[in-house]
């Protein structure tokens, strides 16, 4: 007896895009959290709500605030759930990393010292994002190329890629 394997976008199914999604979401979930503790966040007296002049900084070199750290942790929060079906995990990291981009071209053209720097950025928070935005979308792309691919071969042994309704 063999088993036929229906392509659905159900919670069980198997998908590297899924789990990328829950890697990310779940780093960025670490990451807001580490921004609350002394230690891994230095200057921890220093740290505002929001602005510039918040003098916290976790690890030592990427700016923070009590906002970036709830945006990193709602960041989280968003993969950790996205990783639920397909079509979402991939809108995570195709969005996500193209919010990150946005991110990185707007912290090169603020003046630092601003009130228009909000979150706060700084020099490493702008390669940080510019890193980030570019490793999501090649997630979301190239794991979406092989999530396809698997599936195809699943579908259609010897065959070549074939699309799907994910």
């Amino acid at each position: 007896m063999t088993s036929t394997k229906a392509h659905t976008s159900r919670p069980t199914d198997r998908s590297l895009l899924r789990t990328a999604a829950a890697v990310v979401g779940a780093v960025f979930l670490v990451v807001g959290i580490a921004g609350f503790i002394p230690g891994f966040t230095t200057n921890y007296d220093q740290m505002e709500f929001a602005g510039h002049t918040s003098g916290a900084e976790l690890l030592g070199v990427f700016q923070v605030s009590v906002l970036h750290n709830i945006v990193h942790l709602l960041f989280g929060v968003l993969g950790l759930a996205a990783s639920r079906r397909i079509r979402w995990a991939k809108t995570y990291l195709l969005a996500g990393g193209a919010i990150y981009l946005v991110l990185w071209l707007y912290g090169l053209v603020i003046d630092q010292g601003t009130d228009a720097n909000l979150v706060p950025l700084n020099d490493a928070d702008d390669w940080l994002h510019l890193g980030l935005g570019l490793g999501m979308i090649g997630l979301g792309v190239l794991l979406d190329r092989a999530d396809n691919d698997r599936d195809a071969s699943d579908r259609f042994p010897g065959r070549g890629r074939v699309g799907n309704d994910r």
